[in-house]
């Protein structure tokens, strides 16, 4: 190894240690009515994608030595929608992303079956670190409450919850063949009435607002998703990335001839989460384009870290990685919100970085397992 190589990792390694000491030392807290001991991991990961957009990425025995000592437990899913190579569009250029074409994207339903192959391929104690979720399904299609059932009677014992799926989402709802997902659709309904009666825990991922921010005094699908979460309150429901994206910001933040908006991010955050009737509800702050808006300057850290002090049951840490290569691509997101929970208490950095994924899919494994017992031959 050359001499370059070995500062940089001794860099690497330097602020992860300086990270891990703002974070606080291990030892005891209590949550959610029982006490719970730092095991030493970092974090725990709600938000993992092993595959991308043409369904590439990694084995989950690559990702495995990836997490190492520093990621506890994860998500497992791959990405529901398939890139289509049109050579109409693009081409000899194969894109990877739907960024680099004009195609369409479609449903890929076979997603599912490579995350269980993947699972299944490890020994049993290897397998408690991981949580497959299913995504291959169609939130716009009435059928799509039967393709996961249809996983989970194939895969018995494999998957915990569904999702990360997709409903308004900047620059990949418009690209999506066929009928676009919408929040009021009945298919929605449908899909969140069967998690709620499995115990699926449900990823959704819908834009607080359109990319370019709308007028009016709240964004615009704020009042369509507060009814949806109301309508389904025995599913447990995490919404990602707190309803922000790459360049859907928070409310108030985009154009300055924007009409002068209710609340700020942090006050829906916060109206949403002291709501008696959405105590079903949880957040994840995954993806380092959420990380970005949360660390901009000391009074938002101030604010973000605030929030999460006040509500430290509800929000949960994911990276919003693809397929990385390396663990120093895998915890790049979690060194980014560095400063954020630096401010933290020791209960409320221990919860949201582990504890509370532990309490919501700990108790997911246990309801869908009885669901299969009941329901698969």
């Amino acid at each position: 190894m050359s001499l370059q190589h070995r500062i940089r990792g001794r860099r690497h390694w330097l602020a992860l240690i300086a990270l891990f000491a703002a974070i606080g030392a291990p030892g005891p807290s209590t949550v959610n009515g029982s006490t719970a001991t730092d095991d030493g991991y970092l974090f725990n990961d709600a938000h993992f994608h092993l595959t991308n957009y043409i369904q590439k990425g990694i084995t989950v025995q690559d990702y495995l030595a990836i997490m190492g000592d520093k990621i506890g437990r994860s998500a497992l899913f791959g990405i529901p929608l398939q890139q289509t190579w049109s050579y109409e569009n693009s081409g000899d250029f194969a894109p990877t992303y739907y960024l680099q074409s004009d195609a369409p994207l479609y449903y890929y339903s076979f997603t599912d079956a490579i995350i269980a192959k993947e699972y299944l391929s490890l020994p049993p104690a290897e397998r408690r670190r991981f949580d497959p979720m299913i995504t291959g399904f169609n939130p716009a299609d009435m059928y799509g409450v039967d393709h996961i059932r249809r996983v989970l009677e194939m895969y018995p014992g494999v998957f915990t919850g569904i999702g990360e799926f997709t409903i308004h989402k900047e620059f990949v709802s418009g690209e999506v063949a066929g009928a676009k997902a919408t929040l009021g659709n009945p298919a929605l309904d449908r899909i969140l009435d069967f998690a709620g009666q499995v115990g699926l825990v449900a990823l959704i991922h819908c834009d607080i607002d359109t990319p370019v921010e709308s007028p009016g005094p709240d964004p615009i699908y704020l009042k369509q998703m507060r009814n949806l979460l109301k309508r389904h309150p025995k599913t447990v429901i995490i919404w990602a990335h707190t309803g922000l994206g790459r360049v859907v910001q928070p409310s108030g933040a985009q154009i300055t001839s924007a009409p002068e908006r209710n609340q700020t991010h942090i006050e829906i955050l916060a109206n949403l989460l002291e709501d008696p009737a959405l105590k079903n509800v949880y957040f994840d702050i995954s993806w380092d384009e959420v990380a970005k808006y949360a660390v901009s300057s000391p009074e938002i850290q101030r604010q973000v870290s605030a929030l999460f002090n006040r509500f430290p049951d509800r929000f949960l840490f994911g990276t919003d990685v693809v397929a990385p290569r390396s663990q120093a691509a895998d915890l790049r997101v979690f060194q980014l919100w560095g400063p954020v929970f630096a401010q933290l208490s020791p209960e409320a950095s221990l919860k949201i970085r582990k504890t509370n994924y532990e309490h919501l899919f700990d108790a997911a494994r246990t309801r869908v397992r009885a669901w299969e017992r009941s329901h698969v031959q």
